[in-house]
């Protein structure tokens, strides 16, 4: 049933996808309350009886593992065994979900009227359904969606409802329990809060990992979690966060269960919901705190229009298959499976490679809308435009003539694109125009990307002067960075032959072990920006290689890499796409060696760049307004600590960074072509 391989790198041209239908059609055309208050009979792992929310509370309190650590606990911190018992019913009863149906049936009568207002259509892959239908009744199950708005969970529950699946049970952050009457009514709809971090407290990782487990184990429910931990604000998929994934599995690691299923699902919004307040929050303005009077200020969402979602079921994952040949789990009867252990060295590489996969698996079933490829377009003509002082934007029928190619480009790369093949490209191109007219204008017949308007947003009676260069500047990294979240969502088709173009581009010669040294270099420094799955540098190169010969682009032997006549086209298209990364670690880099100071702080890093960045913008010195994005920042910090051409130094009060300079001025001269790269591991290309 379920399948091992999650990461193939054959011709994304021969992957086979399912078809997918609308269903919001048939909640059109019929009563909305009678569908809320239908019979719902979800069939269940082996035919298990739900079990109450009391006794599942019960069954975790008296597990071994539970028992265990209560104990530990009462001996290190010398409190009664009794008031550590009490503790971690406390955290049990904070935590807890308190699935009820009535609820259910409310949120799918709210959600439809909701969903029929503010969506065209929701399209599910009906094959996917079955085959999570067919998988719940022969293994637990894990479901993994993508995480890209606050509507996934409500949008996952609402589904597997319509379908008459069992309802997951659904890993949710503290910061909505906060939210009077709405985190209530969310746990009485399978939700179960847990903190963003735990620290070393040992009692609270044992209740909420017994938890999950416990009902993981007895196939109550299909658990649900993001396998990022958080919403992606560039529309990016996230580096996998691994604690959930290692609980899940830890049951089939230990021999508890024979198997357990982990279904990939990828959520794909034409038009998201939270575009703008997801770019306010990347140039620094603070995230507003969950709470129910937020939500109803939010209602005049319902007067927009945010287009399509599809919604792809994924093949299920045994993780059977997945650790054949690479888990021994003879190491798991070494001691009593209750006592909590630190996954060793091979199981946290297994599952940290598992997570990876699974990432990957749900970016190839992403379905891209013409919106990604025009903002592509238009972000790349904005950025040429600009650097070259020409008027900006272009004429709409040079802008349809360059999306049909690149549809036609991402089609052989593989890409999974929504195109009505039976509509004059003139029209999809207007229809999505149309849907994104806060990101675009059209005037006299050109396209451009709506800065003016951004920018130059004053009061009745204000004069322009009121506004600063720097809040014009921010007002227009708004719209820049909305369409940024956009293009980023074709990211994963492009990739890996976008870090090949900008290898051959750096690259000294077009000898071939030159530029996979280049595209190895590349590769390791943007691994925390991009999903690339650990080890798999060479495979990776190979595939790039193979889709840039297969479309005309080069010519590739033995000892060179050659770009043809037509390859010039595809090739600047690609650097241009990598290019704004390429800028914001280079930028990163400047500032640790000029501007940072001795006790700069990780805290006080974004801040500092920002302020940094926004003075080079203004001045001119700058490309990509893109740069601001605070995700971009961080990354690029992450992979100088990964490199260790930054440190992190404990002092009295807090971490300082540490930057050697000599490594951190290597890497931005690289990155900007001055150095050449270093050989790579030799490896058989």
């Amino acid at each position: 049933m379920a399948s091992g391989a999650v990461c193939s790198h054959r011709d994304p041209m021969l992957k086979k996808r399912d078809d997918f239908e609308d269903m919001l059609e048939d909640r059109r055309n019929s009563s909305d309350l009678r569908y809320a208050l239908r019979c719902y009979t979800p069939v269940l792992y082996k035919g298990v009886t739900p079990c109450k929310a009391s006794q599942l509370k019960i069954m975790v309190l008296q597990s071994d593992q539970i028992r265990y650590v209560i104990h530990q606990v009462s001996k290190d911190t010398g409190k009664a065994v009794d008031d550590v018992q009490e503790e971690a019913s406390a955290i049990l009863e904070e935590m807890a979900h308190h699935l009820q149906l009535s609820t259910v049936r409310f949120f799918a009568f709210t959600l439809s009227k909701v969903f029929k207002t503010l969506f065209r259509s929701i399209c599910v892959n009906e094959e996917g359904i079955q085959r999570l239908q067919q998988a719940i009744q022969e293994h637990p199950v894990v479901l993994l969606p993508s995480h890209r708005s606050y509507m996934d969970f409500l949008l996952m529950s609402y589904i597997l409802y319509t379908y008459d699946l069992a309802l997951p049970v659904i890993a949710a952050g503290m910061d909505f329990m906060g939210m009077k009457f709405v985190g209530e009514m969310l746990r009485m709809s399978g939700a179960f809060f847990i903190r963003r971090s735990f620290g070393g407290d040992k009692l609270y990782w044992a209740v909420f990992s017994e938890y999950v487990k416990t009902m993981l184990k007895n196939g109550f429910a299909p658990v649900e979690f993001f396998l990022e931990g958080t919403r992606s604000r560039t529309c990016k998929s996230l580096t996998p966060k691994l604690g959930l994934l290692n609980i899940v599995m830890d049951p089939f690691l230990k021999g508890e269960v024979y198997d357990v299923n982990l279904v990939p699902v990828s959520i794909s919004y034409e038009r998201i919901l939270e575009e703008s307040l997801y770019a306010r929050e990347l140039l620094g303005v603070p995230k507003p705190k969950e709470s129910t009077s937020g939500l109803f200020k939010a209602r005049k969402v319902l007067s927009e229009d945010y287009g399509s979602i599809h919604v792809y079921f994924g093949q299920p994952v045994s993780v059977r298959s997945l650790a054949q040949g690479r888990v021994n789990r003879c190491q798991f009867n070494l001691k009593p499976r209750h006592i909590p252990r630190r996954p060793s060295e091979d199981i946290h590489s297994f599952v940290n490679d598992s997570a990876y996969r699974l990432v990957r698996a749900q970016e190839e079933n992403m379905v891209l809308k013409p919106w990604v490829l025009l903002a592509s377009l238009l972000l790349q003509n904005h950025h040429q435009n600009q650097a070259a002082g020409q008027k900006q934007g272009m004429a709409l029928d040079e802008l349809t003539e360059k999306a049909v190619w690149l549809r036609d480009v991402s089609r052989q790369y593989g890409a999974f694109l929504h195109w009505p093949d039976h509509t004059p490209p003139s029209e999809v191109v207007s229809s999505s125009l149309s849907l994104h007219r806060g990101l675009v204008r059209i005037s006299e017949g050109r396209v451009q990307l709506a800065l003016e308007q951004a920018g130059r947003q004053v009061k009745p009676g204000e004069p322009h002067s009121t506004i600063s260069p720097e809040e014009d500047l921010l007002s227009q990294a708004v719209i820049v960075l909305s369409c940024a979240s956009y293009r980023n969502q074709a990211l994963n088709v492009f990739l890996r032959p976008a870090l090949l173009a900008s290898a051959i581009h750096a690259a000294a010669s077009n000898k071939k072990q030159e530029v996979y040294n280049s595209f190895s270099f590349l590769r390791n420094m943007f691994s925390n920006e991009f999903i690339l799955c650990p080890g798999a540098s060479v495979q990776d190169f190979e595939e790039a290689c193979y889709l840039l010969v297969k479309t005309g682009a080069l010519q590739v032997t033995q000892q060179e890499v050659l770009i043809t006549e037509r390859g010039h086209r595809t090739l600047n298209f690609l650097i241009s796409m990598l290019d704004p990364f390429l800028q914001g670690y280079q930028v990163v880099c400047q500032f640790l060696c000029k501007e940072a100071t001795e006790a700069l702080t990780e805290k006080q890093f974004i801040p500092a760049v920002r302020k940094f960045i926004i003075k080079h913008l203004l001045a001119g010195r700058l490309r990509y307004t893109e740069v601001l994005s605070s995700d971009l920042q961080k990354n690029s910090l992450a992979a100088l600590l990964r490199l260790g051409a930054v440190r992190k130094i404990k002092g009295a009060q807090q971490e300082t960074l540490k930057v050697n300079h000599v490594m951190v001025n290597s890497l931005e001269d690289t990155l900007g072509g001055k150095l050449p790269t270093q050989k790579a591991a030799v490896a058989r290309l």
